[in-house]
């Protein structure tokens, strides 16, 4: 298959390792993509360290619970007819029990108030970061991914965040604290053996979850690589609609999405199968464990080392301290598909980019907008060169067209001049200044484009219109909408400016589209101007009425056109006509046509399709 990169511009092949978009960057472990993570959080270190010592609070709290129903079971040695039973033991019991519940439930829910601020806020920062880092890569990424399967990584990097900070903080924390705490007391209060026989059961279960939850891993990371093909291919196909429907190949797309479908079930399938031996095994060690310390719990009663209290506080920690246990593959896991998650999402952040400002740049400074090609070479792969020795200027509030047969190298000029990406020889200067000089957001506030291929987003009119200066007034909009001639089309409609374009702005005509994509430009006023085919979807009536506009507009600002239909530049200051990436005449219309080279046989070619277009429609 082949990806490429702009109707007119030579093709990209997808096989080609890109700049800027690695083939496949290397995982990082679980504790560096940990370690990536700390900085969000510690930035709100004082919550939190508060949240911590909460969290100790419960434990501590959960821990006295069962030692106080110890003391009151040792000291209901009251006779059932002593009436002081019927007031201290109930008092006693409700009181005291009530009390340490409430505790541990108070410092639980704190925990949860005081955390719930850094995970929010970590969780917007980074997504913001991996927003704004995809905006920075260059052109050349973003014609090689996979739209679908990168949102997926940015929503699952996200959510494996709040799984993560939820599960560590919330389950396997706690727990390791409760462990602590019921050890130290069995070491104390008790033989050693009760806390050997704990840490036996607790090492054993551990152990056995983590090797069983690894080699389950597999089926998990297969899944995800499933759904995220699926879903791929799924958008790919719904974005893609027109085509779909165009060719009848609505039952191909879903037996495609089926295969995709399918194959993810059996991935599914393993992986539910495999639960059962992690189930059955932890269940196993947690009854061996229980059983032997109800054993030596009993021998202690029956010994008279014990009391009935303490066969009661031993069976309630160790059922207190199993029931999380119960939890520990599942959370093991999600903490396991949590960190593969956030890998993806920081392994975007980690993409270099292929066109970067330099530490020392500076904004752009536009004192008339001169733009100059000195001498520029570049090509997308190393090994096809796709302009050569490109050298000319245009001069401020002048006008140059390019014009050339498809696959030239047009529209590259354009995306150069963005800095979409950067020239491989030569130098591309405005008034003087080299554009890896200056910073890109300047460079790219400085120029307006009206794209051949026009992409609105999924909004109104009015918003779309809006995006060329989103702090324009409404009756700004509505001018840049006027001098675009399509205020009138946009005032008949019922929801007027108000009314929604569609995904891609399917909803609009093309030329209703490209009208939209003017107003932008011309309300973003920019001081240089590029003119990419910028009337190819538009009737001659409508073309006629907007390039006089555009020709206005350009009078007073610099002014680059690349077109097809020599018709739209008769009157330019300077054609290029470029072929094969080279420049092969320059000149006027009137220059070119006496030169009776390249220009003038487009000219000749042009003229007699119009004609013959003419007399068919007679």
């Amino acid at each position: 298959m082949r990806r490429y990169s702009s109707v007119g511009d030579p093709p990209i092949p997808s096989s080609v390792r890109l700049p800027g978009q690695p083939s496949r960057p290397a995982s990082h472990t679980d504790w560096q993509t940990i370690r990536n993570l700390l900085p969000y959080l510690w930035q709100y270190k004082w919550r939190v360290l508060l949240a911590l010592s909460c969290l100790i609070g419960a434990k501590v709290a959960n821990l006295g619970v069962p030692i106080l129903l110890k003391q009151l079971i040792d000291r209901m040695n009251l006779s059932a007819s002593d009436p002081r039973a019927l007031l201290v033991v109930p008092v006693a019991l409700i009181v005291g029990y009530g009390a340490l519940r409430l505790s541990a439930s108070l410092f639980t829910e704190l925990r949860e108030v005081l955390f719930s601020k850094v995970t929010a806020n970590a969780v917007r920062r980074i997504a913001l970061q991996v927003f704004e880092h995809l905006h920075s890569l260059s052109l050349r990424f973003h014609l090689a991914r996979q739209t679908g399967g990168m949102s997926r990584d940015i929503e699952r990097g996200s959510r494996g965040i709040q799984s993560l900070i939820s599960y560590s903080l919330y389950s396997i924390l706690p727990t390791l604290i409760e462990v602590a705490l019921v050890m130290a007391f069995f070491v104390v209060r008790y033989d050693i053996w009760f806390a050997i026989i704990t840490l036996g059961a607790l090492v054993g279960y551990i152990v056995f979850t983590i090797l069983v939850t690894e080699w389950r891993m597999h089926f998990r990371r297969r899944m995800n690589e499933l759904d995220s093909r699926a879903n791929q291919k799924a958008i790919d196909s719904l974005l893609n609609f027109e085509t779909v429907k165009y060719f009848g190949n609505e039952a191909f797309e879903a037996s495609r999405y089926d295969e995709n479908l399918k194959t993810y079930r059996t991935a599914a399938i393993r992986s539910q199968n495999s639960l059962f031996l992690l189930n059955f095994g932890q269940q196993t060690i947690i009854a061996i464990g229980l059983i032997l310390i109800l054993w030596r719990a009993t021998q202690g009663v029956v010994d008279g080392s014990m009391t009935l209290g303490d066969l009661v506080l031993v069976n309630t920690l160790m059922i207190q301290l199993y029931i999380p246990l119960n939890f520990l593959g599942v959370i093991y896991r999600e903490i396991k598909q949590s960190l593969a998650d956030m890998d993806r999402m920081f392994l975007l952040l980690e993409t270099e980019r292929e066109v970067a400002d330099r530490p020392e740049a500076q904004p752009l400074h536009v004192r008339g907008g001169a733009v100059r090609f000195s001498h520029v070479e570049f090509s997308y792969e190393a090994n096809r060169q796709i302009l050569f020795d490109v050298d000319f200027a245009v001069p401020a509030g002048t006008t140059t067209a390019v014009v050339g047969h498809s696959g030239s190298g047009k529209s590259t000029l354009a995306r150069l001049l963005f800095r979409f990406y950067d020239v491989s020889g030569g130098a591309i200067l405005i008034d003087g200044q080299d554009l890896r000089d200056v910073t890109q957001a300047s460079l790219r506030g400085a120029i307006g484009i009206v794209p051949q291929d026009t992409v609105l987003f999924n909004d109104s009119i009015y918003y779309n219109i809006a995006y060329g200066r989103p702090e324009a007034s409404r009756e700004e909009v509505i001018a840049a909408a006027k001098a675009a001639q399509i205020h009138q089309f946009v005032s008949e409609l019922p929801e007027g400016y108000d009314t929604p374009v569609g995904e891609r702005g399917l909803k609009l005509s093309g030329g209703e589209k490209q009208r939209v994509a003017i107003a932008r430009t011309l309300l973003k006023n920019p001081p240089i101007l590029i003119f990419d085919e910028a009337t190819s979807a538009l009737d001659s009536r409508t073309e006629q009425a907007i390039q006089a506009e555009l020709m206005r507009l350009a009078e007073t600002r610099t002014t680059l056109v690349i077109a097809h239909r020599l018709s739209t530049v008769v009157q330019a200051d300077q054609i290029l006509v470029l072929d094969h990436g080279r420049i092969v005449e320059r000149g006027t219309h009137e220059a070119l046509m006496r030169l009776d080279g390249k220009y003038a046989e487009m000219w000749r070619i042009q003229a007699r399709d119009a004609s013959a277009a003419t007399v068919g429609a007679d």
